[in-house]
């Protein structure tokens, strides 16, 4: 799904970010013109007026239209035509000569393309202004910020597209504090494009709305899938094959309880380092129909001081120049086993980097870290108790979508 990053830490909105040759500011593009103009004044400079060194100033015109508007475009188209003038003036008997005459001409044909392509580009360039707008609002829409403090739990995410340029792209995740407990999702579909989009709306919109409903953690993500077979892609000319896999996670205290439905396994990093999560892995959401086995909810309590990381197989699955997987539970355990402070906003941000550097090439797959952590209730610090369980004997109505 750009980018783009959401929670505390500061991400990125491409999987491999390349670094650009720039000059105060500017792309080496934007000065090429005025190294075409210097160089044929050095030229006309060393040679004395011996070659016609002026035909290279026919070449600006172009290069400006690549980096400027109409204006500067034809700007430039007058200034190299006045300069071949010139330089044809200084050599007796050129100046309206029959091939002079033809450059001058030639010029004035090429500025003038240059600016119907200096302007259609400008117009390209507001379209794809108005194009990113409208991807990062519907960024936005699916993949809400996840606040830094939700109910006893403090919490950070990021995303980053892995089809470079794009914001919108095949993971998910989300948290809400439900009468239940703080209930988190994060997941990943088969798959790019609009039906992926499509499939991360109807996972998420259902999990807004069946989160605050359903006591049970496998009838919720019972619900999620039900969510996908009726408003995912699904259909005659959608994908037959799409599917999501998916952590659907409650926390209440110290206790985390999770559904696997096919997903990498969370892991719980802290102090003294990483320790992987083992779960109860079933099918993932989509593929539900093909085995009558219930899933099953795994529990754990995390220790203090450790945070709950869950992330997609676009961390795991990051290769390095010898093609090698990073290594999430050895990386986090080297780095936060020295004594560093393992809060939710520095678990992902160093996945983020560290991910960052360990890839070779660019990715082609989305990347989603959401990490939790349990804040002490101290009324000094105006943290309130988790809200009491209203609806313990189930639902006070029927589970909709």
């Amino acid at each position: 799904m750009v980018v783009r990053p959401w929670g505390t830490p500061v991400t990125h909105e491409t999987s491999s970010p390349r670094r650009r040759l720039r000059f105060h500011g500017r792309g080496w593009l934007w000065w090429t013109p005025f190294v075409g103009v210097g160089l044929a004044l050095i030229a006309e400079g060393v040679l004395g007026g011996r070659e016609p060194v002026s035909f290279v100033l026919t070449g600006v015109p172009p290069l400006v239209a690549a980096t400027r508007g109409p204006k500067g475009t034809a700007v430039s188209t007058v200034v190299c035509l006045a300069l071949q003038m010139l330089l044809a003036w200084r050599r007796p008997g050129h100046f309206d000569e029959q091939h002079h005459v033809a450059l001058y001409v030639a010029t004035l044909l090429i500025g003038a393309v240059s600016i119907l392509l200096a302007r259609q580009r400008e117009r390209a360039r507001g379209h794809l202004v108005r194009a990113n707008s409208v991807a990062e609002v519907m960024q936005r829409t699916l993949l809400r910020p996840v606040p830094p403090l939700i109910g006893s739990l403090r919490a950070a995410a990021c995303y980053t597209a892995g089809e470079g340029g794009t914001l919108v792209g095949g993971d998910l995740y989300d948290v809400c504090e439900t009468p239940f407990g703080v209930r988190a999702i994060i997941g990943d579909v088969r798959g790019k494009g609009l039906d992926a989009v499509q499939a991360v709306s109807a996972v998420l919109g259902s999990f807004r709305v069946s989160a605050h409903e359903w006591r049970d953690l496998p009838v919720l993500a019972d619900r999620l899938e039900l969510s996908i077979d009726r408003n995912g892609p699904r259909g005659s000319a959608g994908d037959q094959e799409l599917f999501v896999t998916a952590l659907v996670m409650e926390l209440t205290g110290d206790t985390v309880r999770i559904v696997d439905r096919g997903h990498p396994p969370p892991i719980a990093v802290g102090p003294h380092g990483a320790r992987l999560l083992e779960t109860s892995p079933s099918l993932p959401l989509g593929l539900g129909g093909l085995s009558s086995a219930p899933a099953r909810t795994t529990e754990h309590t995390l220790r203090p001081g450790e945070v709950l990381v869950a992330y997609t197989d676009g961390i795991s699955e990051s290769r390095n120049a010898e093609g090698a997987f990073y290594p999430v539970l050895e990386r986090l355990t080297e780095h936060f086993r020295a004594g560093r402070t393992a809060a939710p906003d520095a678990v992902v941000s160093f996945l983020k980097a560290d991910t960052e550097r360990w890839s070779a090439m660019s990715e082609e797959d989305d990347q989603a870290v959401l990490a939790l952590a349990r804040v002490d209730n101290d009324p000094a610090e105006g943290h309130a108790s988790p809200a009491p369980d209203p609806w313990a004997d189930g639902p006070a109505s029927p589970g909709t979508l």
